[in-house]
């Protein structure tokens, strides 16, 4: 008989040993979490006047203005963009993502372009980057310098995409600097930037005008869902552009913690963020997860997740024509990890041919190869369940002693 839904509709689960990555599913979401969905599923609400509860408890938590849930940080990054395009001008929302005549160029550097950013430059903009990263690329040591930036900023700047790593340069507080000395908006796309807790106020103490985070990773909400906070401004342009307004305009009522109507000549049309919708059960879970999480006493997750990963390096010890390394340093990162250094010549596989073998193998189990380069197969406690890590390590020493005997010498 099937255990659970997935195997009734006939999808097999996978051992993530790798990340709350989308692709993955995300995390593991708080029991919690999903009791409060299931809760709040069975209740009609005004979303409006969900949102603006929302935007207190973002508030509260993040030391920013105003807050919103939105469905994910893509999501975030489209409304926060759209919310510094057009401010609270209506007529402007209405056009975009047709931005002529309006501010409609976001700088940034260019060591900071990823593939998300596609979610920026679909309001509309022109995407300006600036400087050369040639610590990347190894020429040199210099990334992009604060007065590249200050020297882009024009009459068209709408804002300034930051994306927030441990390694990103310049750092922030200079960016905002000679953004402040322009008066033009920074958006931080902080979005895998959890934990630390401590970095959900970071960034807003640090001056960014809006900051997005993940629902779906570090904080075990919905996958279908992040935080958008910031200025109480462009919080309220982005729910302007995101919300359903199929209302008149004399029945329409919205709290005035989210939306203050007599600063608006009239509300807009369906906004460029109406596609990206969030339900009412992924705000109560995000915010349940929110809450959740910024109680959690750091210290003991960290624990929860140096156990997996110990627990894994030693299912690991016995994995022949390899070396097992545990990552973990309170000081630099809450985030312990196992890396294997392979032998490849020895095991007769590469790193990523064991990570391919690994995910297509039963059972399913996907590790992280961002280091198959280096002949390291990487893995993340975050998404691992108790049990797990001895599966890893049973695999992985058939697998690699298989293919071993069949190299070697005769």
């Amino acid at each position: 008989m099937p255990d659970h839904v997935y195997d009734r509709l006939g999808v097999r689960t996978i051992i993530n040993a790798s990340g709350p990555a989308t692709r993955l599913s995300g995390s593991i979401m708080l029991p919690e979490a999903a009791l409060a969905m299931k809760e709040a599923s069975q209740y009609c609400v005004d979303i409006a006047e969900l949102q603006g509860r929302a935007c207190e408890i973002i508030a509260d938590i993040t030391g920013a203005e105003a807050g919103y849930v939105t469905s994910g940080a893509a999501a975030g990054l489209l409304l926060g963009t759209a919310a510094c395009v057009t401010g609270l001008d209506p007529d402007k929302m209405n056009r975009l993502p047709d931005t002529s005549g309006m501010k409609n160029e976001v700088i940034m550097a260019r060591s900071h372009r990823n593939f998300y950013d596609h979610a920026v430059r679909s309001v509309g903009i022109r995407l300006v980057e600036v400087g050369i990263s040639d610590r990347f690329s190894g020429a040199g040591v210099r990334d992009t310098e604060p007065w590249e930036i200050a020297a882009a900023i024009t009459e068209q700047t709408a804002a300034i995409c930051y994306v927030a790593y441990e390694h990103t340069e310049p750092p922030l507080t200079e960016v905002v600097r000679v953004a402040g000395e322009a008066g033009v908006p920074v958006i931080v796309d902080a979005a895998g930037q959890l934990p630390p807790a401590s970095n959900l106020r970071r960034f807003i103490a640090d001056g960014a005008d809006l900051v997005v985070f993940s629902g779906g990773k570090a904080l075990r909400g919905p996958q279908s869902s992040g935080i958008l906070c910031g200025r109480r401004d462009l919080i309220s342009a982005a729910a302007l552009q995101h919300l359903d307004l199929d209302i008149y305009w004399e029945q329409w009522n919205p709290p005035t913690a989210l939306i203050d109507k007599d600063e608006l000549p009239g509300a807009p049309h369906h906004g460029i963020g109406r596609p990206c919708k969030v339900g009412k059960e992924e705000i109560v879970g995000l915010l349940t997860a929110l809450q959740l999480f910024a109680q959690e006493d750091p210290a003991q997750r960290r624990q929860r997740w140096q156990s997996l990963m110990e627990s894994l390096a030693e299912a690991l010890r016995e994995v022949p024509h390899s070396e097992t390394e545990l990552v973990s340093d309170p000081k630099r990162s809450e985030m312990p990890t196992v890396r294997l250094r392979l032998d490849e010549a020895a095991a007769g596989l590469s790193a990523m041919e064991v990570v391919k073998q690994l995910q297509d193998g039963e059972p399913s189990i996907h590790a992280n190869p961002s280091h198959v380069r280096e002949g390291v197969v990487a893995f993340g406690p975050m998404c691992l369940k108790q049990g797990e890590p001895e599966i890893i390590g049973r695999r992985l020493t058939q697998l690699i002693g298989e293919a071993g005997g069949r190299k070697a010498p005769r």
